[in-house]
């Protein structure tokens, strides 16, 4: 991740890290192929979720497994990637139905070990199997002039690490508001995606503003990935309200806090040195901040407690409570979990989230416990404010 160099509050945070025409009130708008158990959103309506989605914009469209493989943790600061290890690890995510996999450009390897991976997949799974496998990567370039030479260039060398003819959907990031250079950027992408180099466009932590001004001119944004958890609540209180009218999507990140909502940190004090687990990865210490922005570490202890509550209700971990609240929040298609490939695993748990089912009192007593911090919107700003100058 590409560091933000800011005045904001939040100026040490890192990136992490997705043709409606008229205004907002007026938008309308070799493994047996059977290891891939994510189910086709058709076949699976009496269940609690589906665990495959599909995001589209016109004639645009792309399915995806509802909970993603973020691959931040391959770009160095949560320990030492081994490059075959790695690609193992994402044949075993993949297997378990666990199909789609987020990177960016800036990931370190993550790309590049995309391509490794679905060269597996073509020789050693059949055909089937390989349609259910997604990519979606990000592109985050320096505010400059966005010619469409400099845009095809860079879209070329991740189409060419990854290995694919076509994107399956390039998430777009502009860091400054300022430079209207962002809607060349994505007439330059949409022109691409019109030539086949790209499926789908999105964005990645834009506001609802610049949201609404992009689809306003033509551009056929199907997601939006932002921070959503139930610490940063800020995508319900605006970002949905227009991804509803337009049908764009949410996919979300940071929903499981880089691990601290988690048992791990359960009854765990982190504020007096080794006195107990360690905030010392690049994510722990971005959604530490988070937290203390939020209300402080005893707060989240009792968010934290209550979770614990309705998970062990359930027989799943904090986590699967964590994303699964976030999953049926309005407009969200999918939520990130990292994948520190080679070094652990969550699948099991990951793929636990798929049979929860949250019930009333489950729900209430996570919204008060979620509701007892600020609101990150006044504290922040609208989503994606925390990579921008105040």
């Amino acid at each position: 991740m590409a560091a933000v160099s800011s005045h904001h509050l939040f100026s040490t945070f890192t990136l992490f890290n997705p043709s409606r025409t008229t205004k907002i009130n007026s938008i309308s708008r070799n493994s047996s192929a059977s290891l891939i158990r994510c189910a086709d959103l058709s076949t699976s309506t009496s269940t609690v979720e589906n665990q495959r989605v599909t995001v589209s914009n016109g004639n645009d469209s792309l399915e995806i497994c509802r909970v993603l493989n973020g691959m931040w943790q391959t770009s160095g600061g949560w320990g030492r990637i081994d490059r075959d290890d790695a690609v193992e690890a994402m044949l075993r995510y993949a297997d378990s139905g666990l199909s789609t996999f987020d990177m960016a450009d800036h990931y370190g390897p993550a790309e590049d070990l995309y391509g490794i991976f679905i060269n597996r997949v073509r020789r050693e799974r059949p055909p089937e199997y390989l349609e259910k496998v997604r990519g979606l990567t990000k592109w985050v370039p320096p505010p400059v002039k966005m010619t469409s030479s400099f845009v095809r260039d860079n879209i070329n060398v991740s189409r060419k690490r990854m290995d694919v003819a076509s994107l399956d959907m390039l998430q777009f990031h502009w860091w400054d508001y300022s430079n209207s250079g962002y809607l060349d950027a994505l007439k330059h992408l949409t022109d691409l995606k019109g030539e086949g180099k790209i499926k789908t466009l999105a964005l990645t932590n834009f506001d609802t503003e610049r949201l609404q001004i992009i689809l306003e001119n033509d551009i056929p944004i199907v997601s939006n990935q932002v921070q959503h958890s139930l610490v940063d609540m800020r995508p319900q209180q605006k970002m949905a309200e227009l991804c509803q009218l337009t049908g764009v999507k949410l996919i979300t990140y940071g929903t499981v806090m880089g691990g601290l909502l988690s048992e791990k940190f359960l009854d765990a004090n982190v504020n007096i040195p080794f006195a107990g687990p360690a905030i010392n990865t690049p994510s722990l210490q971005k959604y530490k901040r988070m937290v203390d922005a939020w209300g402080g570490w005893g707060l989240f202890q009792g968010l934290l407690r209550t979770l614990k509550q309705v998970a062990t209700k359930h027989g799943v971990s904090i986590a699967a409570v964590a994303v699964k609240y976030i999953l049926e929040q309005p407009a969200v298609a999918g939520s990130m979990v990292g994948v520190r490939l080679g070094l652990s695993e969550h699948i099991q748990d990951c793929n636990a989230i798929f049979s929860l089912v949250l019930d009333e009192d489950d729900v209430n007593s996570i919204r008060e416990a979620s509701g007892k911090g600020k609101n990150l919107l006044k504290v922040i700003g609208d989503c994606g404010d925390e990579y921008r100058g105040a």
